[in-house]
C-alpha cells in the first residue's frame, strides 16, 4: 500500500510542488542524484571511475511535450558525451536515455532521430547508449526503436522490467549474441492485467528472466540491490558456466555503495546508474517506491531541515 501511495504522489503536481519547495537538505537529494549540472555529473563519474566502477549517466527528464524540449535534451547528451570522451572517461561511462524525454510522446520519428544522434556521438567517443524503459504502454515502441538503432549501433542496450508479464518472453527474444539487456524490477504503477502485483511474484519473475538471459548468448546487465537476487545471480552464473566478464551488475547511485565495491572486488563489472539534472522529483519518488524503507530516511531528513 505504501508503494502505491508513493507512486500516486509521483504523479501529483501538488505533492511535487510541496516537496520541491520544502527546505530539504541537498544531502537528501544527493543521496540519489549527482547534482543539477553537467559538471556535477562529470565530478561523480570521475570519482566512481577512479574506484574501478563503470557508470551509466541519465539526464533527468521525461514526458517532453514540445520539440524544443526534446532538442535541448538531445543537445545535453551530445555535450555530455563529448566531455566524457575528452576527459578519457569512456568506455567506463555510457549514457541511459528515455525516449519520452526525446519526444516519443508526440512523435516517435523525432525520438528515433534524436536517439540516433546520441548513439552516433557515443560511438565517436568510444562508448554506447542504453534505452531506458518506461511504463508498459511504451514497451513496443521502445523495442521497435531499439531494433532500428541496433542496425547501425549494435551495442545499444535494452531495458526490460521483470514485473511485466511479457518480459520473460522478451528476454528470450533479446538474449542473442552481442545483445546488451538490463533487467530491472520496474517502478511504474501498472494494471494487474499486464504486471505482477506482489513482491514475491515480481522476484520469481526476475529469477526466470535472469535465467533466460544467462542461458542465452547476450550480455545480461542485472540491475538489482536485493541481496538474495544478487546471490542467486552469482550462483546462476556458475550454473551456466559463464565468466564474470560475460555480464554485469548495475546498482543505483547512492544505494548500497559497499555492495558495489564488494562485487567489483570479486571481479564483476559493476555499473552505477547516475542521474543528474533539475527534474529529479519523479525519479526520486520512484526510487522511494522501489524500496519504501527509503521513505523513512527522506522524511527524517525533511523534518530535521524544516
Amino acid at each position: 500500500m505504501l508503494r502505491t501511495a508513493i507512486l500516486a504522489a509521483a504523479r501529483s503536481r501538488r505533492v511535487e510542488r510541496l516537496v520541491e519547495t520544502a527546505p530539504v537538505s541537498r544531502d537528501v537529494v544527493r543521496r540519489f542524484v549527482a547534482g543539477s549540472q553537467t559538471t556535477d555529473a562529470m565530478r561523480v563519474t570521475r570519482a566512481l571511475a577512479d574506484d574501478g566502477l563503470a557508470i551509466s549517466l541519465d539526464f533527468l527528464g521525461e514526458d517532453t511535450e514540445r520539440p524544443e524540449q526534446a532538442e535541448a535534451i538531445r543537445d545535453e547528451y551530445l555535450d555530455l558525451l563529448g566531455r566524457l570522451g575528452a576527459d578519457g572517461l569512456t568506455p567506463a561511462a555510457e549514457v541511459s536515455v528515455k525516449l519520452s524525454a526525446l519526444g516519443m510522446g508526440f512523435d516517435e520519428e523525432t525520438a528515433y532521430q534524436h536517439a540516433r544522434a546520441i548513439c552516433a556521438r557515443a560511438s565517436e567517443v568510444g562508448t554506447t547508449v542504453t534505452l531506458d524503459m518506461e511504463d508498459h504502454t511504451t514497451t513496443d515502441a521502445n523495442l521497435e526503436i531499439l531494433a532500428k538503432l541496433r542496425g547501425d549501433f549494435p551495442t545499444t542496450g535494452a531495458v526490460l522490467q521483470a514485473y511485466l508479464r511479457r518480459t520473460e518472453a522478451d528476454c528470450r527474444e533479446l538474449a542473442t549474441a552481442g545483445s546488451r539487456v538490463r533487467l530491472c524490477k520496474g517502478a511504474y504503477k501498472e494494471p494487474e492485467s499486464v504486471a505482477y502485483g506482489s513482491r514475491v511474484e515480481v522476484d520469481k519473475s526476475y529469477v526466470r528472466c535472469m535465467n533466460a538471459l544467462l542461458a542465452g548468448d547476450g550480455y545480461p546487465m542485472l540491475a538489482t540491490h536485493d541481496p538474495r537476487l544478487i546471490a542467486i545471480a552469482e550462483d546462476r552464473l556458475r550454473w551456466y558456466d559463464r565468466s564474470p566478464d560475460s555480464m554485469e551488475f548495475q546498482l543505483l547511485y547512492g544505494i548500497r555503495p559497499e555492495e558495489q565495491r564488494r562485487l567489483a572486488a570479486d571481479g564483476y563489472t559493476v555499473r552505477v546508474y547516475v542521474p543528474y539534472g533539475n527534474s529529479w522529483y519523479g525519479y526520486l519518488m520512484r526510487r522511494l517506491a522501489e524500496r519504501p524503507a527509503n521513505m523513512g530516511f527522506f522524511l527524517r531528513s525533511v523534518a530535521t531541515r524544516s
